[in-house]
This record gives C-alpha cells, structure tokens and sequence, in this order.
C-alpha cells in the first residue's frame, strides 16, 4: 500500500530544439520589467547563450548580466547576486548553464523574499515565503536542477556542501533546449551525463520511491545508458543530445520526487574537501555503491539491469542486478572518467579526513534513502575501495 506522495515539477516547461527562445516571452509573461542573468564567463565568451539574450531584448525586457557563477556555487556567488539584484532592481531571475549557475539563482531567489542568510535554510522544508520567478536554462544534460525543488550551496568556511529543498526552490519555467549542449566539451558531457544516470539509478532504488517516480527513472536510464556514450563520442549528433538532454530531465523530475541515496550523500564531502566536481565524484563512486547496496533491493537493480539492455528476464534477480551494476562500471570507464586516485585523492590525503567525510555524509540525510542501509564503518570503507 502505497500512501499518499506528492509529485513536483516546474510549472512551466518547454523541451526542444530552441526551447531557449522562449525566455523573453515567458519573462514577460510572468510580469517582469527587469531580468538579472546569472551565468558563467565561459558561456558568455562562447556566446552559447546568445538565444537566451537577444529573446530578452525582442521581448522589450531590461537585462543585467552576473557571470561570475564560474565555479560550484558559494555563499559568495549567492551574496554577489542577491546585491546585484537588489542594487539594479531586478524583478526576475534568469539562470543559464550548468547546475552551478541554476543553483546559485535558486539561492537569491529565496533569501530575496525570506530573511536572513541562506544557510539558515539548510535541510529541508525550512524555507516560507516563495521566492523570485527563477527561468531556469541548463546548458549540460546532467544536473535536473531546472526540475527539482533542491539547491547546494557551498559553504567554504566550513568546507560543508550545504543541501537545502523546498517548493519554494522549484523554477516557475524550465526551458530545455539540446541545442545550447552541443559545444560542451567530452569531459563535461560524460560527467554530467552520468550525474544524470546516476540520478535515476538512485531515485529508483531509493526508499522514497513512487509509482510517478519510477516512471521517469526507467525512462531515463534507458535514453541515458543509450544516447549518452553516442553524444560523448559525437557531440554534433543532434538526436543523441536531444535524448540525452530529456533523459537527463527526466532523471532530474524522478529524484526530484523520491530523492537521491548513498552515492549522492558520500559524494559532497569529497567535492567539498577535494574540490572534485559533483559529477565525476559521483561517477567514481557508483559503481562500487551498487556492489554494496544491490542485495537490499535486488528486483529494483534487475530493472535497472534490464532498462540498460544488459540482462535478459531468464536471470535471477541478484545475477540482472550484477550484470546492471557491471555495466555502469563499464560506461564509466568507457567515457574516461578518471578515478579519485587519478584526481589526487591519495589514500595518505583521505585518512584525516575520511572520519567527518563520513559522518557529514549521513549528517546529509541521502544515504538514509538508501535500500542497504551504511554504517559509519562501511562508508569509509566504500570511500577506500572507490580510490
């Protein structure tokens, strides 16, 4: 018996090759007179996001640029844009690019409506009054932050990548054009084309998983685990960005409704003490937290085993969910994604801090959704064995 769930997505969303031109009429759709667009320098010296501004400007709208978001999103870049928002008196927020930008956004957008500091706001449901419009555009097929009610902000005094949820989080319009993926370089299209898949492997195994949820998530492991090696190895092909980029949303509304697990929780330590990025991080870690955690929901991983079209339905539950679980191994080492070794997280660089690594991965709250559940002791022992 399944009781009763919510199930969130964005108001508005528009997929689809130049979905990106849309922003000037949604914006003024949405009452607003004055756009703060938050980004990155490497986009804008691209000129990736040119649809996004010369749309503002048909649409008649004033526009303020911040594209100082050039790195995983600070309380500094939030603090930065919140000023600047303020000082030019700005009515709506426009984020463009990776999660870094959108997350960033959806941290002014908040604490412009509700007081005091955003790490006040850390965890989940802490948050009352709703925030700024926030025109979430994502530029890699990865994050799903343009679909989920979720941010992380990174508090670098304290070395805590702080994860903060609420509906008040969710962008008012999710505008997902493939087109704007296709000059990412092959680095950054598998890691944040894995983050995705790694996104919906965990909403569906996680304990909070919904009968809605587990509709996306299947969805998207097939496009991803299909689509995905066919975008990193031709990032001109356009049918594999377009359904790398839906799996990739389609991943972001599935964790978005029933949450990420162990993978998730023990990968913000490491980006936070190691700097390594989220979807790499997360990379190196999945395939040895599905070994751990498959015999805790072994029909669950023989699904995923059979989306990712490497087991038949004459195996067993335990031997489809091994065969899903060397295949993301396989995927991971065929887009050349570099180990934590490789990144320079020595085992002589881990044993300091590998003890609050792992507590603040619990502190978290991910790996509770996890379908084995991790003690302190295993955690640290994953994080050795993924070195």
């Amino acid at each position: 018996m399944i009781g009763s769930r919510a199930f969130r997505l964005p108001p508005t969303l528009h997929f689809g090759e130049n979905a990106s031109s849309e922003v000037g009429p949604e914006a003024k759709r949405l009452g607003a007179g004055k756009a703060l667009l938050m980004t990155d320098k490497v986009l804008m010296g691209a000129g990736i996001i040119e649809p996004v501004i010369e749309s503002v400007k048909k649409a008649g709208l004033a526009l303020e640029i911040f594209d100082g978001v050039n790195a995983e999103p600070t309380l500094s870049h939030v603090q930065q844009g919140l000023d600047l928002f303020r000082a030019k008196g700005c009515d709506i927020l426009l984020a463009v690019g990776g999660g870094s930008p959108i997350d960033a956004a959806k941290g002014v957008s908040v604490i412009c409506t509700n007081p005091g500091k955003i790490q006040d706001y850390m965890g989940l449901g802490k948050i009352t009054n709703a925030g700024v419009p926030l025109i979430a555009v994502p530029t890699t097929a990865g994050t799903g932050s343009e679909a989920t009610l979720f941010t992380i902000i990174t508090d670098t005094d304290k070395n805590v990548k702080m994860l903060i949820g609420s509906p008040a989080c969710m962008p008012a319009v999710a505008l997902v054009d493939p087109l704007l993926t296709v000059k990412m370089p092959r680095g950054i299209t598998a890691a944040t084309g894995l983050d995705a898949l790694i996104h919906a492997i965990e909403a569906y195994v996680s304990v909070k998983a919904q009968p809605m949820s587990d509709v996306m998530c299947l969805s998207a492991i097939r496009l991803l685990s299909e689509y995905l090696p066919q975008a990193w190895a031709n990032p001109d092909n356009i049918e594999a960005r377009s359904q790398t980029m839906l799996g990739a949303l389609q991943a972001g509304i599935g964790f978005c409704n029933s949450s990420v697990a162990l993978v998730h929780g023990m990968s913000r330590p490491i980006g936070a003490n190691f700097h390594v990025a989220h979807g790499i991080s997360n990379a190196t870690l999945l395939g040895v937290v599905m070994d751990f955690s498959l015999m805790g929901a072994p029909r669950r991983y023989a699904d995923i085993a059979r989306a990712m079209g490497v087991a038949g339905h004459g195996l067993s539950p335990v031997e489809a969910a091994q065969r899903g679980a060397d295949e993301v191994k396989r995927l991971v080492k065929q887009l050349e994604v570099p180990s934590l070794s490789a990144l320079g997280v020595t085992r002589e660089k881990l044993e300091p801090v590998v003890s609050k690594m792992a507590d603040d991965a619990i502190a978290s709250g991910s790996p509770g959704n996890n379908p084995r559940k991790a003690t302190k002791e295993e955690i640290i022992d994953l994080y050795y064995a993924a070195l």
